[in-house]
């Protein structure tokens, strides 16, 4: 069997490393890696390569940044041209980028099955780009993994067949498994930044509606600044973050309170959630990765993909308006109780439960 796997952000390169380590010790099976480029930066992109143990990708299409529309449809162009190529028997895509829109459409267009990881998401947003791929992207996939009993509700509510979805937990707590022991064995992060253990607001603001909207923007800087009286905030800011923040003239104003640094590697990154007082994002994955470090977690968006991190306790949504409501959305859940100890996403064998649902439904094709 020949899979090919889309791959273009750093979501994407955790959950794809995940699956990858099965998939390529698993007999008959030939996987292929193509990056579109998404990310192309070193540190959003490389680095994470190497630290998760990722093969090299085996086309990487170098398409970049642009606008939706552009960047979709260069996409498009070059995947299909290595599909026609490749000639696989499966394409698999990944969570909700323009990448995996891209993957999935070139491919069915093709009439080569997909198989989307991390189907079922729903913010019931259709103004987030992310929505929309998703959407798409779960309609167009005969072969859709759900992380969670609730993304596998959303699918059947939209009139997805049941013997097409597949409950297998979340890819991303099996890379949080693996990942974090191994950070905590190599990253020094916390040495070279002078940081101590629970002593540290870690916060990561890339979306397009928080970075794109200039109030939005300066609420959360605002407010952050507040916070960064009473705690430390660190600050690993995204190339898009940067530029928004220089055009909008927020930059002088956040590093004047908080920590500003570069964007770090995975391992790096881990390390710092792991260590975190508490985690304030817009990242659905960082969400996650809080829960699963069990670390408080203030979501700055009036939704989210993850609700059930909402009911047990451990997420805060909050809406970015106004710098006062996000300072005192961080400030409670600073010093709320702990959330409540269940866990939804699985038992860390999402990878192997996907290779055996692919293998075993490519045997079953092809005896058909």
């Amino acid at each position: 069997m020949k899979l090919i796997a889309i791959v273009g952000a750093r979501p994407q390169f955790i959950k794809a490393a995940a699956v990858s380590r099965v998939l390529r010790a698993t007999p008959g099976v030939q996987e292929m890696l193509v990056h579109t480029g998404q990310h192309y930066d070193e540190n959003m992109s490389e680095v994470f390569f190497r630290e998760l143990e990722i093969p090299e990708p085996d086309y990487n299409l170098g398409i970049g940044s642009g606008s939706h529309g552009a960047q979709t449809g260069r996409m498009l162009e070059s995947i299909e041209e290595v599909l026609f190529k490749e000639k696989p028997d499966r394409v698999i895509v990944y969570g909700d980028t323009n990448s995996t829109l891209a993957g999935a459409l070139a491919a069915v267009k093709l009439h080569i099955p997909v198989a989307h990881i991390e189907a079922g998401l729903r913010s019931f947003n259709q103004r987030m780009p992310e929505e929309v791929n998703r959407v798409l992207t779960d309609h167009s996939s005969d072969l859709l993994f759900a992380p969670t009993q609730v993304a596998l509700e959303n699918l059947l509510r939209e009139g997805i067949a049941e013997e097409r979805i597949h409950l297998v937990g979340d890819v991303m707590y099996d890379a949080a498994l693996y990942y974090g022991e191994k950070a905590r064995r190599e990253s020094r992060v916390l040495e070279r930044l002078e940081l101590k253990p629970k002593s540290y607001v870690l916060v990561t603001i890339h979306r397009a509606e928080n970075t794109d909207d200039s109030l939005r923007l300066r609420a959360i800087v605002e407010g952050l600044r507040e916070v960064g009286k009473n705690v430390p905030v660190v600050f690993p800011v995204h190339p898009r973050t940067r530029k928004a923040l220089e055009r909008y003239r927020l930059l002088e104003v956040a590093e004047a309170r908080l920590r500003l640094i570069d964007p770090v590697g995975y391992l790096d990154m881990v390390m710092l959630e792991q260590n975190a007082r508490l985690i304030a994002t817009d990242s659905g994955g960082v969400q996650k990765e809080a829960f699963f470090y069990r670390v408080p977690c203030v979501t700055l968006r009036e939704e989210t993909e993850w609700l059930e991190l909402v009911d047990l306790g451990w997420n805060k949504l909050v809406s970015p308006i106004m710098p006062e409501g996000v300072v005192e959305g961080i400030l409670n859940s600073l010093y709320a109780p702990r959330g409540i100890e269940e866990n939804p996403y699985g038992d860390g064998n999402s990878g192997e439960l996907i290779a055996k649902c692919l293998f075993n439904f490519q045997v079953d094709l092809s005896n058909t």
